[in-house]
């Protein structure tokens, strides 16, 4: 990070690369005290601090902090972005139940809750805002068969909006994975003929 080399012994200094940095300072975080290395040569590396009030604030504070850079990492590797606000659920949802007319057969209905269950990822959304995810929803449908194929859910304003406009959006790779890993395990549920559940193991008496 600050563009020096590792030396074991100071036999040859001059061999030796010093790192530089702007600023050395001891810093207080809660009741520990940390070295603070800023303005560092190579900019490669930075620390994050998270604080909370108790443990459980922490983990989740962390976990929503590495999906975040989970996220980030997938957009560098695919720099592709979707627009977001469940624009994209809502036009997948669209284009199945268009298919399903033309599909025959329990295909059309294994098709239709494939289209259902896509649809209440904006829904999901909307809940978690405090809205009404009925009316949301069902405005955005009407929206995207319209035309209207980039508009998503505005949670700050509570009503639909153009995301393109807004720029909200998300890492294609991200949104293909998910639906990807839920594809696979509703049809590795369907597979399930049956479970069979052993008898419980019998104890001995006096134990």
């Amino acid at each position: 990070v600050l563009g020096g080399d590792v030396a074991s012994t100071f036999d040859h200094p001059e061999l030796v690369t010093l790192g530089e940095c702007d600023v050395v300072e001891e810093v207080m975080i809660g009741e520990d005290k940390v070295i603070r290395l800023g303005g560092c040569k190579s900019g490669a590396a930075c620390t994050i601090v998270l604080r909370g009030a108790s443990s459980h604030l922490l983990d989740e504070a962390e976990r929503s902090m590495h999906d975040a850079l989970c996220v980030l990492q997938a957009t560098v590797k695919e720099p592709r972005t979707i627009c977001g606000g469940g624009c994209s659920e809502t036009a997948m949802a669209l284009a199945i139940d268009r298919e399903v007319e033309n599909t025959p057969g329990k295909r059309a209905i294994a098709m239709s809750a494939f289209a259902r269950a896509l649809t209440s990822m904006p829904a999901t959304i909307a809940d978690n805002g405090g809205f009404d995810s009925a009316e949301l929803v069902t405005q955005l449908r009407a929206k995207h068969a319209a035309g209207g194929s980039t508009w998503g859910l505005d949670m700050e304003n509570g009503k639909i909006a153009d995301m393109a406009e807004l720029g909200i959006t998300e890492s294609f790779k991200s949104k293909y994975s998910v639906l990807m890993s839920a594809s696979e395990a509703a049809e590795m549920i369907l597979r399930v003929d049956d479970i069979i559940k052993c008898a419980p193991r019998q104890r001995n008496e006096g134990y």
